[in-house]
């Protein structure tokens, strides 16, 4: 299937509903609220959106006509699942990886082994650069990207090619100087900020259970 060039609001949607698979699987499909604030969440997103139920909705609706969201009717509400491994043909690893570059803009490999580890992990970096190069090399038409790499910089960075060409200036940002032993990596970088947005949802995933279990006891809420 040949796909349209997709809108951010549009990978965003399709960066949530696959990290939300693998991250809050008894909560998956996801609601219409749930998925608007996976897409506007302040932590694991880059740019932060503030997109409106009424948009993701709109997104949503757009999405089903390409086959890349199905739609289930799940208790009260709707509920939103990804189609995305089946209609791009591509294995599971990809699609993670795909995901973080939809939720996370372009990313070195290093950043990207580390930002897919709660939806796939990989053995080393070895392993990212040959799904990657597998996506850059695609038959029916690449899915990735690597960009140029900046001066001053050891690493490459690479991007989806879902929303076309990404744009150099917004895609090619500066990144910390390795070479200076006084500098944090890159990697060290990104893997504090992982696990710190890690906490956050274990934290929030706590609270929305005790709430649960205060509603169904009838016990006052935290």
């Amino acid at each position: 299937m040949n796909l349209p060039t997709l809108s951010q609001l549009d990978t965003r949607v399709l960066g949530v509903l696959i990290e939300k698979q693998h991250t809050v699987p008894d909560t998956y499909p996801l609601t219409l609220l749930a998925l608007t604030a996976g897409c506007n969440q302040k932590t694991s997103r880059d740019p932060i959106l503030n997109a409106s139920e009424a948009e993701v909705q709109s997104t949503l609706d757009h999405l089903k006509v390409l086959s890349l969201v199905v739609e289930s009717s799940g208790g009260r509400v709707m509920r939103y699942a990804h189609n995305v491994e089946r209609v791009l043909g591509v294995p599971s690893q990809a699609v993670a990886l795909i995901a973080a570059l939809m939720l996370r803009s372009a990313q070195t490999v290093g950043e990207l082994r580390i930002n897919c580890d709660r939806l796939h992990r990989f053995a080393d970096v070895s392993a990212v650069e040959g799904f990657l190069e597998e996506l850059a090399a695609r038959p029916a038409g690449a899915l990735v990207v690597e960009l140029p790499r900046q001066p001053g910089t050891r690493e490459t960075r690479w991007a989806h090619l879902l929303s076309g060409q990404p744009a150099l200036e917004a895609a090619l940002r500066p990144l910390a100087d390795e070479s200076d032993g006084g500098t944090i990596a890159v990697s060290e970088i990104a893997a504090l900020k992982a696990n710190v947005a890690h906490l956050q949802e274990e934290v929030a995933a706590l609270k929305a259970t005790v709430a649960r279990l205060c509603a169904e006891l009838g016990a006052p809420g935290p």
